[in-house]
């Protein structure tokens, strides 16, 4: 038997653990409609929920949410050009989106 020489699948736990924060749910759905995009787009007050501090949502993106998200595979963050595009797992995660984005009217709060 020849061996598996690609990556394994991200597990539903992965993604799960990935869809979890609004703020990731949000980048991955405004990636979902179109790619790539700029970095800007996501550090806007429009982007943040309500009530969050600007300042600490914009450290919170750059030092836990985009990392993560890239490393996961999930997007391609260049910081150098600041744009964001979907990543070479980011087919694995995309059903899941979709299935929230059509179904938002009977999520609860806070989707995305």
């Amino acid at each position: 038997m020849i061996p598996k020489t690609t990556e394994p699948e991200t597990t539903l736990g992965e993604l799960f653990e990935i869809l979890s924060h609004p703020t990731r749910r949000r980048i991955l759905s405004t990636l979902a409609n179109r790619n790539p995009r700029d970095e800007e787009e996501f550090q806007t007050e429009a982007f943040t929920s309500d009530d969050a501090d600007l300042e600490q949502f914009l450290l919170q993106l750059s030092h836990l949410h985009l990392p993560k998200l890239a490393e996961a595979e999930f997007i391609n963050w260049d910081r150098e050009t600041n744009t964001i595009t979907r990543g070479s797992r980011f087919e694995e995660i995309q059903p899941l989106i979709t299935l929230m984005q059509v179904h938002q009217d009977e999520l609860p709060d806070g989707w995305p």
